[in-house]
């Protein structure tokens, strides 16, 4: 557990390619994200699941098996902080937040769409990251187990708009 003064630095680089359509952006990654070096590392939480739904795919089991999923299928994924303090994976936590550089990304591809992962992440961008992107982010609900007001199925129901972007 980390104390409250402690900033922590993300570690995980960003999934994109020149071919990237949407970028999807959660938060900061969760400790167990971070022991993994890999996002929505928490084997409890659905993000891989609710994506390989929209796309009746199977699940991507190893790192090197999630970026190609992504990047088969034009999707960016990083985070919104670059640098923070934070208990555990609790997103109201966060404090002292640096936001990351999503020129490095907006830059190298055509981004149709801003995805972002969680209130928290919603907020975050609108505060950190509007004002230099100049692309409003499309809410999505968190896939963290912490999140049980939404069921798998609804999940994957509100997670269906990506697709709109990909074509």
């Amino acid at each position: 557990m980390n104390n409250d003064n402690e900033i922590l630095y993300h570690t995980i680089e960003p999934v994109y390619d020149s071919e990237s359509k949407v970028l999807i952006l959660g938060t900061f990654p969760s400790p167990k994200s971070r022991e993994a070096s890999f996002f929505y590392g928490h084997p409890r939480n659905r993000f891989w699941p609710v994506l390989a739904g929209i796309f009746g795919t199977e699940v991507p089991e190893t790192v090197e098996g999630k970026k190609k999923f992504l990047l088969d299928r034009h999707i960016a994924l990083w985070d919104v902080v670059a640098s923070c303090s934070i208990q555990n994976a609790e997103d109201a936590s966060i404090r002292n937040c640096k936001p990351n550089d999503l020129s490095v990304i907006l830059s190298a591809a055509e981004i149709k769409a801003i995805f972002t992962t969680g209130n928290k992440a919603y907020q975050l961008y609108n505060r950190l990251c509007l004002k230099n992107t100049g692309i409003p982010a499309i809410p999505l609900p968190s896939t963290s187990p912490a999140n049980a007001s939404f069921s798998y199925e609804r999940l994957v129901d509100e997670y269906r708009i990506i697709l709109k972007y990909l074509d």
